[in-house]
């Protein structure tokens, strides 16, 4: 084993970075840093199974085969083949234990899988130690194991991970077995085995905050996305219940009718005032209920605004859009102002923009003082809904990020996690509109929805 002269003084100092890479106690009188709050392991659960980690394993045992037998065999250096082999095969043998779970179809935990990527590392620090350390050029493996882990694992196991490849990359720089190099071996410069500490370890802290920051960005976006799909989907259940009402009335009137007829043959010609002549106004007087009842389920629909494929005036359908939104203690106005002798477009009711609209809509409502007003206009090119609220406006901090998930747009009311200015913008963008963000001038926020014509009218 050989310790590379004149480093340890120069590793001294950067050794910190690995100390200040790690989190600190979690509570006052933790016997170690790895101790672990209360449910941290479970925030990112699920999202790896383990067969993928058993696949890259074995991918990694082939290629650590491959070059052992590479660099022993037919170049002709001499390693120290027997524990080379042991650290190989340890891996071989965890890889067949993994595979009698389930077949590897288990989904783990985040603790777990980052105690199987910890082992990748030290399996992987070990062959380095007995193969040159970090002067061997696959050294540069060891950044493997963080860039997995930083995609799929918790913030709090991707720094465990991150002070864990600092300390073997530490090891591997002050102890190790030399480079089986012809003799005379060559001397590796003190400043350049420096160098290659420093390059690993600043790479190692990089790869891991850019790959988690990127991956985290990408589950928040598709958690929203998925947010959104199931609201979209609500809003059509919800949409398709008045036509599937009118629907059932339309079938149930013919036999009710028909009911009707007959009950009112059998009261001509029953007696009066004999116990079937009174069953059989009952039954006249809850035929003509039902008749009724049905008869509202139709018109309920209408009053609504209609099924999905039913067309709206454009003023018609904002108001469906924000009466079950509404509150008494706010007065909403909706305000047409058109082109000179330009119709009112007819719109599809469509739960894209139903929800969308009713969305900003019910977010004015509740930050409003005194009132809403939703300004249409449009012209022969476009068409332009503009929701407007006397309440405290946007944040200047976060104006410029508003549509993006999990914002908080406004002063924090009833746990909002910000999804639902995101799934209305996502909704409205899905029907080809653009929606823009700003403050009026005299206060209070304001939404501008903006259609192409040809777009949001549909053709005859």
């Amino acid at each position: 084993m050989a310790v590379d002269p004149g480093i340890t003084n120069l590793l001294a100092r950067p050794m910190t970075l690995a100390a200040t890479s790690r989190p600190s106690d979690p509570s006052p009188g933790a016997p170690s840093a790895l101790l672990l709050p209360p449910g941290i392991w479970s925030a990112q659960d699920g999202r790896v199974t383990l067969r993928t980690l058993i696949f890259i394993r074995w991918i990694a045992i082939a290629g650590q085969l491959a070059t052992v037998a590479m660099v022993h065999w037919w170049l002709g250096f001499p390693l120290p083949v027997g524990p080379v082999l042991a650290a190989i095969g340890a891996s071989v043998l965890l890889n067949l234990v993994a595979m009698a779970q389930r077949g590897g179809r288990l989904r783990l935990a985040d603790r777990d899988a980052a105690l199987y990527l910890a082992y990748d590392m030290l399996q992987l620090t070990l062959l380095l130690y007995l193969t040159g350390g970090l002067s061997n050029p696959f050294a540069v493996l060891l950044l493997a194991p963080i860039t997995v882990g930083a995609a799929i694992l918790s913030r709090y196991s991707v720094v465990l991970l991150t002070g864990l490849d600092l300390f073997c990359l530490t090891v591997l720089a002050l102890w190790h077995f030399p480079l089986p190099w012809a003799e005379p071996t060559p001397v590796v410069a003190p400043l350049l085995a420096f160098g290659l500490w420093m390059s690993l370890s600043v790479s190692a802290v990089f790869i891991a905050a850019y790959v988690f920051r990127v991956a985290h960005e990408a589950r928040r976006f598709a958690d929203a996305l998925a947010a959104t799909q199931v609201a979209l989907a609500r809003e059509q259940r919800l949409s398709s219940l008045g036509a599937l009402a009118a629907a059932a009335a339309h079938e149930l009137g013919t036999p009710l009718g028909t009911i009707a007829v007959v009950a009112k043959e059998l009261s001509r010609e029953l007696p009066p005032g004999g116990e079937a002549a009174e069953d059989v106004q009952l039954l006249i007087s809850q035929v003509t209920r039902c008749r009724e009842i049905l008869a509202d389920l139709a018109r309920k629909p209408e009053a609504d605004g209609g099924d999905p494929f039913e067309r709206l005036p454009l003023t018609a359908l904002i108001g469906a859009a924000g009466a079950p939104h509404h509150l008494g203690t706010i007065d909403f106005v909706v305000e047409a102002a058109p082109a000179s002798d330009v119709e009112e477009p007819v719109i599809r009711r469509s739960p894209e923009i139903i929800h969308g609209l009713g969305n900003f809509i019910q977010n004015a409502h509740q930050f409003a003082q005194r009132r809403v007003t939703v300004q249409a206009a449009w012209d022969q090119g476009s068409v332009v809904v503009a929701i407007n609220d006397d309440g405290p406006g946007f944040p200047q901090q976060v104006l410029s990020r508003i549509g993006e998930p999990y914002i908080s747009t406004r002063a924090e009311r009833g746990g909002h996690m910000g999804l639902g200015i995101f799934i209305a913008q996502t909704l409205l963008e899905k029907t080809g509109a653009s929606v823009s963000f700003t403050n009026n001038r005299g206060g209070g926020a304001r939404v501008v929805v903006r259609w192409e014509r040809a777009i949001l009218e549909p053709k005859d």
